[in-house]
């Protein structure tokens, strides 16, 4: 072997390729989820006198029909980034202290053994919003969510995905429906990156319908090629799981937007002209922008 030259892995012991293993292990940093909740912000939620407990009889006494009460509640910015690899992207969400209790419901319900130790913190009192208890509540929801995520049933759960995601996914549908697909976007854009960061050895299914609607907003503001990125992406795990309400409409678009773009689209035509065959009679073919706007209905 020639000065210098590193050896084939043919030519090394057994113990060598142990002690190589062991040192790979050693250099590999593992990849953990982080969350950071680095600040919050008051914002007033506007109630109907009547919401607030008041007797029948003071209701009737004073007319607070036309009156409102002013709760302040505090929105926490929530930072989703991976560790242990490089990074660049930090996706932020906002979400409230009802949010977080909502959550906590949905996952006591599915796995209160599990959660036994996992405490949410307390909600604080009204008008006690003092920098030194605030600081102290986002420490503590940040602790909570890094908790949840340690715990391998919740992490797998789609309730604790659709905390991060939902109120951003069903906002851009909204935005989608009234044509404000610049605005949509941006929401679906954050969906998308905090669903990869989230599971991602399940992203494969779910970011399909944020990958679809991505694509019906790049078609509708006439800009095929990320139409085309977005719809090739979210065709492989369709395929791969039979989700059956995509397969054809992603494939009509792409094939439509081929051939705008001067694409090779002969396989993705015989594949759509088969499943339309083959199941002629059965099903009724949406578009993509149906099948996206159906889910959120």
């Amino acid at each position: 072997m020639a000065a210098g030259e590193r050896p084939s892995c043919s030519s090394l012991t057994t113990k060598e390729l142990q002690q190589n293993l062991k040192l790979a292990k050693q250099n590999e940093r593992p990849v953990r989820l982080l969350f950071e909740i680095p600040s919050s912000r008051v914002v007033d939620q506007l109630l109907n006198k009547y919401v607030v407990r008041q007797s029948v009889e003071t209701y009737n006494r004073w007319n607070f029909s036309n009156c409102v009460h002013v709760l302040p509640l505090q929105a926490y910015q929530i930072v989703v980034m991976r560790s242990g690899s490089f990074d660049s992207c930090r996706v932020s969400i906002e979400r409230r202290y009802s949010d977080f209790r909502k959550l906590h419901n949905k996952l006591l319900e599915e796995f209160e053994e599990e959660l036994e130790d996992v405490l949410l913190p307390p909600k604080l009192l009204t008008g006690n919003f003092s920098p030194e208890n605030i600081l102290e509540r986002r420490l503590a929801l940040q602790d909570y969510l890094a908790k949840l995520f340690a715990t391998r049933c919740v992490r797998h759960s789609a309730h604790f995905s659709e905390f991060f995601t939902e109120h951003e996914q069903k906002q851009a549908h909204v935005l989608l429906r009234a044509g404000q697909f610049k605005a949509a976007l941006g929401e679906l854009q954050t969906v998308l990156e905090i669903q990869e960061k989230l599971l991602p050895w399940q992203k494969s299914t779910l970011t399909v319908p944020a990958l679809s609607a991505i694509a019906v907003c790049y078609r509708d503001l006439d800009e095929p090629e990320q139409a085309f990125s977005a719809a090739q992406r979210a065709l492989p795990p369709v395929r791969r799981y039979g989700l059956k309400p995509y397969r054809a409409a992603l494939l009509e678009l792409l094939v439509d937007l081929g051939y705008q773009l001067g694409r090779p689209v002969a396989q993705l035509q015989d594949e759509l002209t088969a499943i339309r065959n083959g199941e002629r009679g059965e099903v009724c073919f949406r578009s993509l922008k149906e099948v996206v706007i159906h889910k959120f209905i």
